[in-house]
């Protein structure tokens, strides 16, 4: 059940994360308000690295950004070293 859970999790924040990059480089070229990069960096810490990083790469947003070339695949890392540790955790609970 929680491998259930947190594919879907995983799956919601990632697509909301790519959708909201598009809308940012969408409001950009408008030079419309813009999302924040301390949402943007924070719902990438919390799972959404992944779609963050696709939506940088799809639309070349956040691209000329040291913080974002470099930060977004190291919070993809640490997404990917808390997924693990999930998994390793949820596996050792039942064994018990």
């Amino acid at each position: 059940m929680i491998y259930y859970l947190l594919a879907v999790y995983l799956l919601v924040i990632n697509c909301y994360t790519f959708l909201l990059m598009g809308l940012d480089k969408k409001s950009a070229r408008k030079q419309r308000r813009r999302v924040p990069e301390k949402r943007l960096f924070l719902l990438s810490a919390v799972g959404g690295a992944g779609g963050t990083w696709l939506a940088m790469k799809t639309w070349r947003h956040k691209t000329k950004h040291r913080s974002f070339t470099v930060g977004i695949p190291f919070l993809f890392g640490l997404n990917i070293l808390l997924i693990l540790g999930i998994v390793w955790l949820n596996g050792i609970g039942l064994n018990t």
